[in-house]
């Protein structure tokens, strides 16, 4: 009789357990991956992420925000030639608001990674959400599909002379310190050319989305600097000049 009971309590705790995670896996709540993925606190500075039906739109979103990745290249160190090789590098798509989706770098030829892109330009990039507040608000792992990640792949090359400017204002406007880095180092701008993109932000595997899908993504992002709503559109530094707090918000057309 002892055995039968235990038999029959560990089969209704399956049972229980079986139904807990198929309502985690397929409820579409707020805040767990589901329909919006929720919201972060206006004190976050950061909009909210869109719908995850939109892969696209997710990929733009995880670029945008991102301040960094880990790019992998092959490497052409004796050591470890031809295999993997990552490195975490700084970048951005634009000023805070007007993203372009393409990822820039601000190199150095005294890089490993770059040392490896002259050789052989292929690269891969991933940016994650685990860099913001977001999978840390709600204990997501940085390796759970909920903290939405990004995975780029294409060629690194240099920017050309019109699109310096463009490069060295989406740099420089995020990470100022760059600003002041050693000119000995013969510093340039580079950027990914995306050839391929996946968006890991939810059970079932990645979505494939392509670079035309990517690239004509509309959104539209909105700034509070102090009293005044302005729609934003490659004017970030006004933040700066203004001293105000800036308070995201989105709204996005196709």
């Amino acid at each position: 009789m002892a055995g039968l009971a235990r038999g029959s309590a560990r089969a209704l705790l399956a049972a229980l357990l079986a139904s807990t995670l198929l309502a985690l896996l397929v409820s579409p709540t707020r805040g767990r991956g589901g329909r919006d993925h929720g919201d972060w606190d206006e004190s976050s500075l950061l909009p909210p992420l869109p719908p995850r039906e939109d892969a696209a739109r997710v990929a733009r979103f995880v670029t945008h925000v991102s301040d960094w990745g880990a790019l992998a290249t092959i490497s052409t160190l004796e050591a470890v030639r031809g295999r993997p090789f990552a490195d975490v590098l700084s970048l951005s798509d634009g000023p805070p608001g007007a993203g372009s989706g393409v990822p820039y770098f601000y190199l150095s030829p005294l890089q490993l990674s770059v040392s490896n892109l002259q050789e052989n330009p292929y690269a891969t990039l991933t940016m994650t959400l685990a860099q913001t507040n977001f999978c840390k608000k709600h204990g997501f792992d940085p390796q759970s599909p909920l903290c939405a990640h990004i995975i780029l792949s294409g060629t690194v090359t240099k920017v050309n002379e019109t699109e310096m400017d463009i490069a060295k204002h989406s740099l420089f406007i995020r990470h100022p310190e760059m600003k002041t880095w050693p000119s000995s180092h013969n510093w340039f701008f580079a950027k990914l050319n995306i050839t391929n993109i996946w968006v890991l932000d939810y059970f079932g595997g990645p979505k494939i989305v392509t670079p035309e899908e990517y690239y004509n993504v509309t959104v539209h992002w909105k700034m509070s600097c102090g009293d005044h709503l302005v729609q934003l559109h490659c004017i970030a530094e006004d933040t700066q000049a203004q001293g105000g707090k800036v308070i995201w918000s989105q709204s996005h057309s196709k």
